[in-house]
């Protein structure tokens, strides 16, 4: 018997990064017969909602797309796909929240599979998060003037008068110190009545120990991230209470090791939000993606990394830098997109607030107002996205 060159020998390609899902390809026939099998969309790890496919009972209906050898008889989930030379079509009903789906290809090379996983979000609706990052100052402020009542600080008062106008909810990602002497350990804690009166709306949780150094975790172990994150959650705990203390939703500059990723699923983070946008010619604010996925998020509400567990969310706002009268038009547009209509991710930074800082924006709760206002009036409502599947039930 001939012996089988290694060129005609099947190889498992496991992609278990990235969008590719895993495909099971002949080399020489992807070489000789045109493009390999391949599911093109959805990506693996995507996030589905009502606006990607038809509902039907029980499920959603989204179609499945891809390219396989012309001559090859393609099936997805088991069932022919439609063929157009060398692109296929398929229609798929989801009916679980994390559902399978296997395109197989059939010709003269043999079988070959590609298989990817999305997610349904079954309960989804139009919501939105409001999540401010680097809060130091406000703890700084209450803890020195002594105050009778958390909301005798303006900057807590405004929330909550946002709160009281729109039922806005609010996740304050906090430092350890402010760099300047003041840390945690400081603040007291006879407020935690106040804290657990609402809960409701206003969380804390870890963004970095401190503003400074810039991208602290961006080289730094999975173990010093992790201790920096309990060190802030203990504080938290001491002061405000466990109703008060959420898991993350950014990590400061948005950019961690990959192997910090699971030790952040333990510690309860089910989502973080970047911006997952392309600077000088390298993705930054992304986690450290690869470049398909940090590509894919920079038009799409979210996505799931299997490996973590963690759905990685896009921020669609940055508050302190889009002045009041380029709020709704940055906006609108994204109602208007079907991969960006469904979710919200509103954001801003703590220290625009402050009329002692240098880059301060007198207007900054008008932004704030601004935009939760117009997401109100399109039917948005206020989650916390550690809460089910991005704020709606899992």
């Amino acid at each position: 018997m001939k012996k089988m060159t290694p060129t005609r020998r099947m190889v498992l390609q496991a992609a278990t990064a990235g969008l590719a899902g895993i495909v099971l390809q002949d080399r020489e026939a992807s070489g000789q017969m045109g493009p390999a099998l391949r599911i093109e969309g959805p990506v693996h790890g995507a996030v589905l909602n009502r606006r990607h496919g038809e509902p039907v009972d029980g499920g959603l209906k989204v179609q499945v797309w891809g390219e396989a050898p012309v001559r090859d008889a393609v099936t997805v989930n088991g069932a022919a796909a439609r063929r157009a030379g060398t692109s296929f079509r398929a229609d798929v009903v989801l009916r679980q929240k994390d559902t399978e789906i296997v395109a197989a290809s059939h010709g003269s090379f043999g079988r070959r599979e590609h298989r990817i996983r999305v997610i349904w979000d079954r309960h989804s609706q139009p919501r939105y998060r409001f999540s401010i990052d680097d809060n130091s100052f406000f703890l700084r402020d209450i803890a020195q003037k002594k105050y009778a009542s958390l909301f005798d600080c303006f900057y807590l008062k405004g929330l909550r008068d946002l709160h009281a106008k729109y039922g806005a909810r609010f996740v304050l990602n906090i430092y350890y110190t402010t760099g300047d002497g003041f840390e945690l350990p400081q603040f007291p804690d006879r407020y935690q009545g106040e804290w657990r009166d609402n809960a409701d709306w206003l969380k804390l949780a870890f963004h970095a120990y401190a503003n400074d150094p810039a991208r602290p975790y961006q080289y730094a172990s999975a173990a010093t991230l992790i201790a920096d994150l309990d060190l802030v959650a203990e504080q938290i705990l001491r002061f405000a209470g466990e109703q008060t203390l959420t898991p993350p939703t950014v990590i400061h500059w948005g950019m961690v090791q990959s192997s910090a990723l699971k030790p952040l699923y333990q510690r309860g983070v089910r989502a973080l939000s970047g911006y997952f946008r392309l600077s000088d010619g390298v993705w930054d604010v992304n986690y450290r993606f690869d470049e398909a996925r940090s590509e894919y998020l920079s038009r799409h509400d979210a996505l799931m990394d299997f490996d973590s567990g963690i759905v990685f969310s896009r921020v669609d706002i940055v508050c302190n830098s889009t002045p009041v009268e380029r709020i709704v038009p940055t906006l609108a547009p994204l109602a208007q997109d079907p991969n960006q209509a469904e979710i919200m991710d509103l954001f801003t930074h703590e220290q625009y607030f402050w009329p002692f800082y240098s880059h301060y924006l007198p207007d900054h709760f008008q932004r704030l107002d601004t935009a939760i206002r117009w997401v109100t009036e399109q039917g948005y409502k206020p989650v916390f996205f550690h809460e089910g599947l991005l704020g709606g039930p899992a």
